[in-house]
């Protein structure tokens, strides 16, 4: 027993290292493997010489953008939803509401801004990831955007159809259920009846898209116009029968409090949505990188000052409590004895919400022609019409698709599943801005300005009232830690930009935790439950901690494009307000994107992953690497060594080299 008891353990000793070898090698091999996936899936979209190149028309103008932009944001918001959030949310303080949404809007249009001038491609939101971050996470957010435009269109379509039937007192949905009946009974889903009007003019506005961007510019900058003429109406009428009492009677200018007036924001942000349009049409624009910037910020500013006016004008005009929130102004001019005003206030409720619609038709199919065109969608959707230059395929599809959505959706339905695809997409790009702004210049894949030279010693004067010379920033300090904090412990082990990158993500989670306090549990808090105190005071020193992490490290604000000022500030602010709005959607809003993001994974991985352009790119090798203007300072000249070495005496033929001497050192 003994003896094969030591033959047992002979047997394990001899064969313990050959398994432990045989391990070793398996684990390398799955970590490999998983180590290519990463790099797989994190690929980033290349910048060639090229890149601005495209088969679109270059045509629009500064004003068509400008145009594009207030078209798509004032359609059914200005008419619809500010009716609602002054009867039901905040009263007369509706006015601060839109002035505050405007603020987080501003934002994550400041960061949509920065991107689309630098990456003029009509993936707007898409692109800019797949630059900063890699492909997986451009795809989601690209897969998101569609999602967006998809629905925004058909929901459009709805109100659409709604203002139209409107003005023959519900004829056309009373004949459509007497003639074909109901499609279903409070379902939050399906519509009570097929709405054929809606269907129609989806297709309508798809065919104008697919006519040429030029065209479908001209056919919206005639309704935007006309559009902001009726509300002009409104505005001066409005005033004139105004009426300040309605400000200081009916409990004020707060009846619901500040807390109605946040919870007005709230909603109010949901009217500004469709900014991103500019970006999107930044492929087709003469000079992205001075029309996207000012197309962005111009466009918002206008719709902000109309919205404000609008609220001032109803509020004034009749007392909250008395306010309509399905026709606040036609309503509102009624009881002024106006009623001729009701027709002015439908006419600019159709014009309205027609530019809004083409915005989403116009920004849709460039989407998909922008995944398409890199290989993460089916190629078909990347064929531009010769003639009109358009992606007539994504148009014909995708406007199909949005026309059945709209004749058999409810608009609550469509309207809530989009905001958080879009919420989600704006955090994303503000995040990207960060990433970009810290990386290190041998990642940066944009042009930069020539970095400063430093004053060389010999033509500095040294004198009793000499200052000190302050060190001009190299390109190579971007990422790095500025020069007083480089012997901080910890972040001056961190190669350059991936400390930025740690707090970054770190600080999103810490906003994520924050907010997952703030929103739902905001009672616990007001009751002054410790815990939820406790949990707010440590998310909030961790936000603190990685934002003064950020701060501590040299960013690069080199780009030749537009550039958005107090980085990281403003990315930070409009990442805090984006997952605060994200946190107040219904749970079941979260579980159809998780369903959709599903849909589109099983996608990728089974089309886009293999297909991919730049996977098709890599097998060559990495061509492009920094292809900035950063020349090299003569200080760096100087401390380069060159080591000159005589030229060696040719070899006979035939003579053999030996290697062993020079393999020693390995």
């Amino acid at each position: 027993m003994n003896e094969r008891w030591r033959n047992t353990l002979k047997i394990y000793h001899l064969l313990y290292p050959v398994s432990k070898f045989i391990m070793k090698i398996d684990n390398m091999g799955m970590s490999s493997k998983l180590s290519d996936v990463w790099v797989t899936l994190n690929r980033k979209k290349t910048v060639t010489e090229d890149f601005h190149e495209t088969p679109l028309k270059r045509c629009l103008s500064t004003l068509d953008l400008t145009l594009l932009g207030i078209g798509h944001m004032i359609g059914a918001g200005i008419y619809v939803l500010t009716g609602t959030v002054v009867k039901d949310l905040a009263g007369p303080s509706a006015i601060l509401s839109y002035v505050f949404a405007a603020f987080a809007a501003i934002l994550a249009a400041l960061c949509y801004a920065e991107f689309g001038a630098r990456v003029p491609k009509a993936g707007s939101a898409y692109s800019y990831t797949y630059v900063t971050l890699g492909e997986i996470w451009g795809f989601i957010i690209g897969w998101n955007i569609l999602l967006e435009h998809l629905l925004g269109a058909s929901s459009v379509a709805r109100a659409w159809s709604g203002g139209l039937d409107s003005l023959f007192n519900g004829a056309i949905k009373n004949s459509t259920l007497t003639n074909i009946g109901y499609l279903s009974h409070n379902n939050v889903w399906i519509s009570d009846y097929p709405d054929f009007v809606a269907f129609a003019a989806t297709l309508m506005v798809f065919f104008v898209v697919a006519t040429g961007a030029k065209f479908a510019m001209n056919f919206n900058n005639f309704f935007t116009v006309i559009n902001l003429i009726v509300i002009a109406i409104i505005i001066v009428l409005g005033f004139y029968f105004a009426d300040v009492k309605n400000w200081t009677d009916h409990g004020g200018f707060f009846p619901y409090g500040f807390g109605g007036t946040w919870a007005g924001a709230a909603t109010c942000f949901y009217a500004y949505i469709g900014f991103e349009g500019v970006a999107t049409a930044s492929e087709e624009a003469k000079n992205p990188e001075k029309s996207v910037p000012i197309a962005t910020i111009l466009s918002l500013g206008i719709v902000t000052v109309l919205y404000v006016l609008v609220t001032c004008v109803l509020t004034l005009m009749v007392p909250y409590t008395d306010v309509n929130p399905t026709a606040a102004f036609p309503f509102a001019f009624a009881q002024q004895g106006a009623e001729w005003a009701k027709y002015v206030v439908a006419l600019g409720t159709l014009f309205g919400i027609t530019t809004s619609l083409l915005g989403g038709a116009f920004s849709l199919p460039r989407a998909v022609y922008s995944m398409a065109s890199d290989g993460l969608l089916f190629q078909i959707f990347a064929y531009v019409h010769p003639k009109t230059q358009t992606p007539v395929w994504g148009i014909l599809c995708f406007g199909f698709i949005s026309a059945l959505m709209a004749l058999l959706f409810e608009i609550e339905t469509l309207v809530e599943f989009m905001s958080i695809g879009t919420i989600l997409a704006y955090t994303i790009v503000a995040v990207s801005v960060i990433i970009l702004r810290y990386a290190p210049v041998h990642k940066c894949q944009f042009k930069l300005k020539p970095q400063e030279e430093a004053p060389a010693a010999d033509d500095v004067s040294l004198g009793e009232s000499s200052s000190i010379i302050k060190k001009s920033k190299s390109h190579d300090d971007f990422g790095r830690l500025k020069d007083h904090l480089k012997h901080l412990p910890f972040l001056k082990s961190f190669d350059p930009g991936n400390a930025t990158i740690m707090a970054i993500l770190v600080m999103l989670v810490a906003i994520i935790c924050f907010c997952a306090v703030l929103v739902p549990g905001y009672q616990y808090l007001a009751d002054g439950a410790w815990w939820a105190i406790c949990l707010e005071i440590i998310f909030g020193a961790v936000i603190v901690l990685c934002f003064l992490t950020l701060i501590a490290h040299e960013k690069n604000d080199a780009f030749l494009t537009f550039q958005i000022p107090f980085v990281p500030l403003i990315p930070c602010l409009s990442i805090f307000c984006n997952i605060t709005l994200m946190m107040k959607l219904n749970y079941l809003t979260w579980i159809r994107l998780a369903i959709w993001l599903a849909l589109g994974l099983i996608l990728y991985f089974a089309y886009g992953v293999w297909n991919s352009r730049e996977r098709q790119t890599s097998q060559y090798g990495e061509i492009v690497g920094y292809t900035g203007d950063a020349s090299v300072s003569c200080s760096t000249i100087s401390k380069m060594e060159e080591e000159v070495v005589e030229p060696q005496p040719k070899r006979a033929e035939g003579e053999q080299v030996h290697l062993g001497a020079g393999m020693d050192g390995f």
